[in-house]
């Protein structure tokens, strides 16, 4: 099929083999002012769509792709920042959903029928691709989980368990998230390793010169956010790697704020294990993969038990099969493993440096509007030429419960942000409060939406104070009364 589409010089597009796996070819056009590009029929509204320069935005341009943007929500047009919590996804990766279920739905690895064998070439197929967009050596250093928490457990259980002995030290910070946290609780008690926290900066920066200081050879993991979901602030893991295996401590990175933001090259990072998670990358639900390096992989032992994870099963004891397969007991998520695959087509076609640019552009720009919201706190560090900030602000108001916030925006104008403690409440507490609104960008947001975003921000801190100052005479008229 020929369709027009806009024209950003960055971009690529599906390869011609990944056009020719499938099999509906037929032909028409679209006549919207765009450059004509030939691609296949079942990719058409998936393809990215490249803007022509000065005309289309990335978010516009690819605004068309994401169905679920285009409604109204109570009343107002659907405006969606929740992006650090979950992504929306393309019809790219829709269909790749579909026509797994509707065309060869069947169980991998146990088969050697046609729906089978088919089924089985997709979902290492996914695999493949998880790895190319890493960058890891070998697919085999890729484990499916079902989701990013999974993967650090599954560290923590089988790594963390067979390795750790009393007074061993676990560093993290305190910007973790939840899921990078209580594992290794838990493990900590079991084993007798003793956890160490990095503190923020003055820039409200997990203390990156604190964390090289606390290195020692009790340490034997680091355990570190790349992107934090709650500050913004990005690590700089390569420099924390070398120092971790500097006296030689293990490194475990969650990516899940990175990987579908920017170029991951786990290779040039040097980690030890990396996680993320399917759905923050315009991928499905209940699926997220750890890597890890292939030596350290085939030195662990099975997390969870069952079937695909074995070699041979005795009555009295089994063996175990060779990585990934170890640690994937089970019956996999097949079609979202497929999806996850059609995901990364979808988000190599742009291409992952063009998302990072576009984003922080997008990001210095919803920081700056949001500078202009009386009475606001924004955490985390400033942009600045030195300092990059993620696409997202975790912010309050002084005085309005960000719940309050975040209530009102969806109710009155359909606006989508988060509103809690973001699964980082010993964050919240070192920084005061108990919770936080987040607003969260991803490529198909546009400056449109962050304008939308702000006013209506206005508007409804402008609601609460002109009721609490109609509150606030009322007390005063019956004070005096009494």
């Amino acid at each position: 099929m020929e369709v027009l589409l806009p024209k950003l010089p960055s971009f690529k597009f599906p390869s011609a083999t990944y056009c020719c796996s499938i099999t509906s070819r037929s032909s028409s056009y679209v006549r919207f002012g765009f450059r004509r590009v030939s691609v296949c029929a079942s990719t058409v509204n998936e393809a990215v769509a490249e803007p022509i320069v000065g005309f289309l935005s990335l978010g516009h341009s690819t605004r068309p792709h994401f169905p679920i943007l285009h409604q109204e929500v109570n009343g107002s047009k659907l405006v969606y920042l929740d992006n650090a919590a979950t992504s929306q996804k393309p019809t790219a990766v829709l269909k790749a959903l579909q026509n797994y279920y509707e065309a060869y739905n069947s169980n991998v690895h146990r088969g050697i029928h046609f729906l089978s064998a088919r089924a089985t070439d997709e979902y290492e197929s996914a695999r493949r691709k998880v790895a190319s967009f890493i960058n890891a050596i070998d697919s085999r250093e890729i484990v499916f989980t079902k989701n990013a928490s999974e993967a650090i457990n599954l560290v923590a259980y089988s790594w963390g368990l067979s390795n750790l002995k009393p007074d061993d030290e676990i560093i993290l910070t305190v910007a973790e998230h939840h899921s990078a946290i209580v594992p290794w609780q838990i493990v900590a008690q079991k084993t007798g390793a003793v956890l160490k926290f990095v503190d923020l900066n003055q820039d409200e920066i997990p203390d990156i010169d604190k964390l090289k200081e606390m290195l020692s050879r009790k340490t034997k993991i680091v355990v570190v956010h790349h992107v934090s979901n709650v500050l913004a602030s990005v690590l700089p893991i390569q420099d924390i790697a070398q120092w971790a295996h500097d006296v030689g401590a293990k490194v475990l990175v969650d990516a899940c704020q990175s990987v579908p933001h920017m170029m991951i090259d786990v290779q040039s990072l040097n980690v030890d294990f990396l996680v993320a998670s399917s759905h923050k990358m315009c991928g499905p639900t209940g699926i997220g993969f750890l890597y890890g390096k292939i030596d350290l992989l085939s030195s662990m032992p099975p997390f969870l038990g069952g079937g695909e994870m074995i070699s041979d099963v005795y009555l009295d004891h089994s063996t175990y099969a060779e990585p990934p397969s170890r640690f994937e007991a089970g019956t996999p998520a097949i079609g979202e493993a497929i999806g996850l695959g059609a995901a990364i087509d979808y988000l190599s076609g742009i291409g992952m440096q063009t998302i990072h640019d576009y984003e922080v552009e997008l990001g210095r720009y919803l920081y700056e509007r949001l500078l202009s919201v009386p009475n606001i706190r924004i955490y985390g560090p400033a942009p600045s030429e030195k300092v990059e900030r993620a696409a997202l602000c975790s912010f309050n108001v002084e005085n309005l419960h960000p719940t309050d916030l975040a209530t009102l925006l969806d109710q009155q104008h359909g606006v989508a942000i988060r509103s809690g403690h973001h699964c980082a409440q010993p964050l919240h507490r070192y920084l005061g409060v108990s919770s936080s609104a987040r607003a969260s960008l991803y490529f198909y947001n546009t400056k449109e939406d962050v304008d939308n975003f702000i006013h209506a921000l206005n508007d409804t801190v402008s609601f609460f104070s002109s009721l609490m100052d109609a509150v606030s005479i009322s007390s005063c008229r019956d004070f005096k009364l009494e």
